[in-house]
């Protein structure tokens, strides 16, 4: 009868040193079944699950194996695995796969412990961890800003996604993470299109209060504009309200607005990214078409959709041509934008922090609530706070050394 064998084995990592053991292995005409291998700081785990034919002396396999280890300087231990043992391990890779992955400016165990004892609440096995974030200086501090750590967990067996995420955020809140949880399927593999509100996400500040600093109407502007994105008024009825207040303002401040626009961190980064990558991108906006082929230029991005800002005699009228883009028509636009790419809507990424991108949020295959407001946070399926736009990566799943000019060691 077969003998299967786990061999694990570990050491200093070193060059054909895999090649050397399973050597051994190919000589007797052992079968892999499973192979896996980790390093860390040049020391390895190396894993194997053979079967061994019944002509073949296992002993003596054993005995091979041990000789070359010891040449290689590793240690090695063997464990004789029962058909049904096997069999039920075969079973269990039916099971639905989901990815969490664990978001913070630097790593610290306590995060790790609690994130990983949410998954072990929820019966969830974890197979495989992998940093995707690169290796921290020593000296490395955390500013606020740059150092950032990504750790993303694949786990297996049936899960909960709400109640799993329910369980994540008080953690994110209390310990300054963000935690997201996707299922691990080739739509998460294959995205296509990421688009993104303007005011708030892809800049720092909302475009229509900077206009009512200059119209000298800044405070009122900006209580409405708050209570808009927290959900608490209707978008087109505070919209028409704040345009209302900017009736008068020279067209020229247009400009001069447009040459300070904060860009959100990470945004530059991300979008060259994805353009290197093949990503189509673009801007759905509540806010200016002004402002937003302004960014277009600057940041290449592929679509612009935004409200046009009506103006007669240099001057702004206090309102806007054509149909107001509010939420509804967000979600509308990611559905025609992906339509005439030829991009599936499981493919699509929307990135928004306002009340009003629930709409695509929801609509899109991956939705992300960017520094948002405490109800879009909640309804959004994931959040991320703790980094900048770039971030995001980690959640379509590139690596620090995948990515173009991050200067990070893998």
């Amino acid at each position: 009868m077969n003998q299967i064998l786990l061999i694990n084995v570990s050491g200093r990592d070193q060059p054909g040193l895999a090649a050397g053991l399973i050597g051994v292995l190919a000589d007797y005409g052992v079968a892999v079944l499973d192979i896996g291998q980790a390093s860390i700081h040049a020391e390895l785990s190396l894993g194997f699950m053979v079967e061994v034919p019944a002509d073949v002396d296992s002993a003596m396999v054993r005995k091979e194996f041990l000789f070359k280890a010891h040449e290689l300087n590793v240690q090695v231990s063997f464990t004789e695995i029962s058909a049904a043992r096997y069999e039920k391990w075969v079973s269990g890779q039916g099971k639905p796969r989901h990815l969490i992955t664990l978001l913070s400016r630097r790593l610290e165990s306590q995060q790790l412990a609690e994130v990983t004892g949410v998954i072990a609440a929820h019966g969830l096995n974890i197979d495989k961890i992998t940093r995707l974030s690169g290796r921290p200086a020593l000296d490395s501090a955390d500013d606020g800003h740059g150092c950032q750590a990504c750790v993303e967990f694949s786990v297996r067996g049936e899960l909960n996604s709400s109640a799993l995420q329910s369980d994540f955020l008080p953690l994110a809140n209390r310990l300054n993470i963000d935690v997201a949880v996707q299922r691990d399927d080739i739509f998460r593999r294959n995205r296509r299109l990421v688009a993104f509100d303007m005011d708030s996400t892809l800049i720092e500040v909302e475009v229509i209060d900077e206009l009512a600093k200059a119209a000298g109407v800044g405070d009122r502007v900006a209580e409405i504009t708050e209570r808009t994105m927290r959900g608490e008024l209707d978008f087109t009825a505070s919209f028409t309200e704040r345009l209302a207040l900017l009736k008068g303002l020279d067209e020229s401040v247009l400009a001069q607005i447009a040459e300070r626009l904060p860009i959100t961190e990470g945004a530059e980064k991300l979008i060259s990214n994805l353009r290197e990558l093949g990503f189509k991108t673009a801007i759905l906006s509540g806010g200016f078409n002004y402002f937003g082929r302004y960014l277009q230029s600057k940041l290449g991005i592929d679509h612009v959709f935004a409200n046009e800002l009506e103006i007669e005699n240099g001057k702004v009228t206090g309102r806007v041509t054509g149909k107001v883009v509010d939420g509804a028509r967000k979600a509308e636009l990611l559905e025609q934008i992906a339509a005439e790419e030829g991009i599936r809507l499981e493919q699509t990424i929307a990135v928004g922090d306002g009340a009003n991108d629930l709409p695509m949020l929801g609509k899109a295959g991956l939705g992300i609530a960017f520094r948002a407001k405490p109800m879009v946070r909640q309804s959004a399926d994931q959040a991320l706070t703790t980094l900048g736009l770039d971030g995001i990566l980690y959640l379509i799943g590139f690596r620090d050394r995948e990515t173009f000019d991050t200067g990070l060691s893998d």
